[in-house]
């Protein structure tokens, strides 16, 4: 323990650069801080630090040896976390992004059920589109849709979600339906100005190669419910995810349309930051979602699906 508390004390001087205020930020004096690393040096029969009166600085020994020594303390306080949380009940505050639309009709009761299961657990929830950087903004775990971002997170595929195109049956009726996505041009559409490129609406063609088509129209939001609402009152046909057409589409409210050409499924991520040891309560939270959304979604269920199957990558750009 003697030889962990002088590695300890050496890493505190080379970050600070001081032995007397390292010293202090450990609460110990500045004669037992100059005897520990003295006798760190001793234990290795090297000279890690020159001294002046008035700076300190590493040998090149004593640099190589603190960037080593830093990284296996390091492990070993996660070590002791690691051991701490598994002996004990999920706690803590936990820190979230969620998309906003599938963050506020999937996620949000998804998240009162975990509240209730874990009454420890502190929950402070985000709902924004952007991609947040989990480690510089402090979060804890996050929900994408589409591509899951930094490939230095971890990421768990919870479940697939569908871009449909659909109409109000007296849109069809009065309109007709369009044979396929080519035929759109005719057609009043409702533009989601929340997709990456929203006058152009992504098909797949018989052969499996992506179409992009050409749409126009005189209402557009920025919200996928609001061109849902539009789409059931009559007033043209609507690009949306299933996930919010699921209910109208069971109710009959709203019917889906090109169904033989919708494109391929997006994927839902939860991700979080890697890390030899996870905390218990982003472990427990992580575990909770992908049981809760494994299988077939539940908004996919009650009507045709246009897709047998979906490919395990996509590119993003879609609302969340």
């Amino acid at each position: 323990m003697e030889h962990l508390d002088c590695n300890r004390m050496f890493v505190t001087v080379m970050e600070i650069g001081s032995s007397a205020r390292a010293a202090r930020s450990l609460g110990i004096s500045p004669g037992q801080a100059s005897k520990l690393v003295s006798k760190l040096e001793a234990d290795l029969g090297v000279q890690l630090l020159r001294r002046t009166t008035r700076a300190l600085s590493a040998t090149e020994t004593g640099q190589a040896y603190f960037e080593r020594i830093k990284l296996l303390l390091e492990d070993f306080a996660a070590l002791d976390a690691s051991v701490r949380d598994s002996s004990a009940a999920a706690t803590g505050r936990l820190r979230l992004s969620l998309p906003v639309s599938f963050g506020t009709a999937q996620l949000a009761p998804v998240l009162v059920d975990f509240a209730r299961a874990f009454p420890d657990i502190q929950l402070d929830v985000s709902f924004a589109d952007r991609l947040v950087s989990l480690v510089d903004e402090g979060f804890d775990v996050a929900v994408r849709v589409g591509n899951p971002g930094d490939s230095s997170l971890i990421a768990r595929r919870l479940c697939d979600m569908r871009i449909v195109v659909l109409a109000a049956p007296a849109y069809v009726q009065a309109h007709g339906e369009p044979a396929d996505s080519a035929a759109l041009a005719g057609h009043a559409c409702v533009i989601d100005t929340n997709f990456r490129e929203p006058l152009t609406w992504r098909f797949r063609a018989a052969d499996g190669s992506a179409v992009t088509v050409p749409v126009a129209g005189r209402l557009r939001f920025s919200n996928g419910e609001a061109c849902l609402a539009a789409a059931a009152a009559g007033l043209g046909i609507a690009r949306v995810p299933s996930f919010l057409a699921g209910p109208m589409f069971r109710t009959g409210a709203v019917r889906p349309l090109l169904q033989a050409f919708e494109d391929r499924c997006y994927g839902v991520y939860v991700v979080y930051p890697p890390g030899r040891y996870l905390a218990v309560k982003v472990r427990v939270l992580v575990d909770f979602l992908v049981a809760r959304f494994c299988g077939k979604p539940t908004w996919d269920q009650g009507w045709p699906s246009g897709i047998a199957s979906s490919p395990e990558s996509m590119t993003a750009g879609l609302p969340g």
